[in-house]
């Protein structure tokens, strides 16, 4: 290959491992599944309804020598996940690495409770379907933001609030399986990272919330792009777990102050 500009992760480092990224046909899970094929990895581009974009990645990973195939299932749908799990189990016989990177609730027209059914059951969801699947060695990546993460002590933007309250409640959910998931050789971490320029949740926030990503950015000094923010989660997967699980990327002061 190579694919993207800088790979975090060395060429054939993960020859042989299969990997499964939630919502990566396009932004911070494409590239993170982008990362993983360059590496060697065989990955499911998993999409809800960018089939053109899911397949399109599919055909740039193969044509620089990658495997990948597409999978669409909405994760708020147990059926479709169950299905996509199937596929998974039939093509390569099991999973080496989830990417729990799916994520919204800021999108217009949908019902009230839709973030907490996507950002908390959902990722419940996908881990249980996936769970047979894992194996002794495996890794399950779940990809958060700041927002989420600290704001049980730090509030965020009231436009934000709902989702990051949500995605907390994921993470939450999440954790409270790493007993179960150490008792099988499944390692658990959570990444979180500030704003992420370039992504659907920055560009929606913005609409919301005129100039709120540059008062983050005056904030925060930087953010990380969506690139540099999937290298982090993209090594999140192979590296020595953090002892609290968890994976802080880039400043967290004001966070944490």
């Amino acid at each position: 290959m190579p694919v993207s500009a800088s790979n975090p992760l060395a060429p054939s480092s993960l020859d042989g491992k299969r990997a499964l990224v939630t919502g990566s046909s396009r932004g911070i899970g494409a590239d993170t599944a982008t990362y993983f094929a360059e590496a060697g990895a065989r990955v499911v581009i998993n999409y809800r309804n960018k089939e053109k974009r899911a397949l399109q990645l599919v055909d740039k990973l193969a044509a620089a020598g990658g495997t990948a195939i597409a999978v669409g299932a909405d994760l708020t749908d147990r059926s479709a996940v169950e299905a996509m799990m199937d596929r998974v189990r039939e093509e390569w016989g099991g999973l080496d690495i989830l990417v729990l990177n799916a994520s919204g609730g800021m999108e217009s027209g949908v019902e009230a409770d839709y973030a907490l059914k996507l950002n908390r059951d959902a990722q419940v969801g996908v881990l249980d379907a996936a769970l047979p699947l894992l194996s002794q060695g495996s890794r399950v990546v779940f990809v958060t933001s700041h927002q989420a993460h600290f704001i049980e002590t730090t509030p965020t933007m009231p436009e934000y609030e709902p989702v990051a309250r949500s995605k907390r409640a994921g993470e939450d959910a999440l954790r409270a399986r790493i007993a179960e998931l150490q008792d099988k050789g499944v390692g658990f971490v959570v990444v979180s990272g500030d704003m992420i320029e370039g992504t659907v949740t920055a560009t929606l926030l913005d609409r919301a919330r005129p100039g709120a990503i540059d008062e983050r950015k005056a904030a925060a000094g930087r953010l990380y792009n969506v690139s540099e923010f999937a290298a982090e989660v993209a090594l999140a997967a192979v590296e020595p777990l953090p002892a609290d699980n968890t994976r802080l990327v880039g400043d967290v002061s004001s966070f944490t102050d």
